[in-house]
């Protein structure tokens, strides 16, 4: 059971982090480290995470020419509003899934790295939010280290230093990532389990769902 005694503890830990992280953002002026996403031209805070993997703020009917010379497949929106405007007169899909930093789940980041796993299949993907900074921010961090490998620290380093913008949604983000059990998250991904938790919403839907299926086989 959570120790609500060390909540003040996390959260003293979280704005110590935050802040540090501000102080080096703020002496690390135009540095950037190769292994951080690379920017792609000058617009749309467009930037390259992998070879299959590209991120972005909001992009509109003008971005259409970009997305199609880097063989965009699948666009990811975390923005309650659609997509479907700008891309109506594109080929590429459109995967929404919408959220906020400070109301962030694991089982968020599951759907959202999932989707990027399986949009991958069909060529590069681009996530998205309105600034590219926060949510999309979240997600990249969160990929770099369930996915790839990297710690943390290295994963909010690119997040709050990497040039994307400033937001105030960074101090959701850290302290989300704080408390995030990585192998947990790993594990469920690997199981093709929404959540990494029996008690989540979307877990207990899907235990519903499967009764249901059952009881009708009988």
């Amino acid at each position: 059971m959570f120790n609500t005694r060390l909540l003040p503890i996390l959260g003293l830990a979280v704005m110590t982090l935050f802040n540090t992280l501000q102080a080096q953002a703020d002496d690390a002026g135009s540095i950037r480290s190769p292994e951080w996403a690379q920017p792609v031209g000058d617009q749309y805070n467009l930037h390259q995470m992998t070879p299959t993997l590209y991120r972005s703020a909001l992009p509109d009917r003008g971005a259409l020419p970009v997305l199609e010379k880097l063989k965009i497949g699948t666009v990811i929106n975390f923005l309650p509003e659609s997509d479907s405007a700008w891309l109506k007169s594109s080929d590429i899909k459109q995967v929404q899934l919408s959220y906020r930093t400070n109301h962030v789940d694991d089982s968020d980041v599951l759907a959202a790295l999932r989707a990027i796993q399986a949009a991958e299949a069909d060529g590069p993907v681009l996530m998205h939010c309105k600034h590219g900074a926060d949510r999309t921010g979240l997600m990249a961090a969160m990929y770099r280290v369930v996915i790839q490998g990297w710690s943390k620290e290295d994963a909010l380093n690119e997040m709050t230093l990497g040039g994307f913008g400033s937001s105030n949604g960074f101090k959701d983000g850290v302290r989300y990532m704080m408390k995030a059990d990585i192998d947990k998250i790993r594990a469920a991904l690997a199981n093709g389990d929404c959540s990494t938790s029996a008690f989540a919403l979307c877990s207990m839907k899907d235990w519903v769902t499967t009764t249901g299926k059952e009881e009708k086989k009988l």
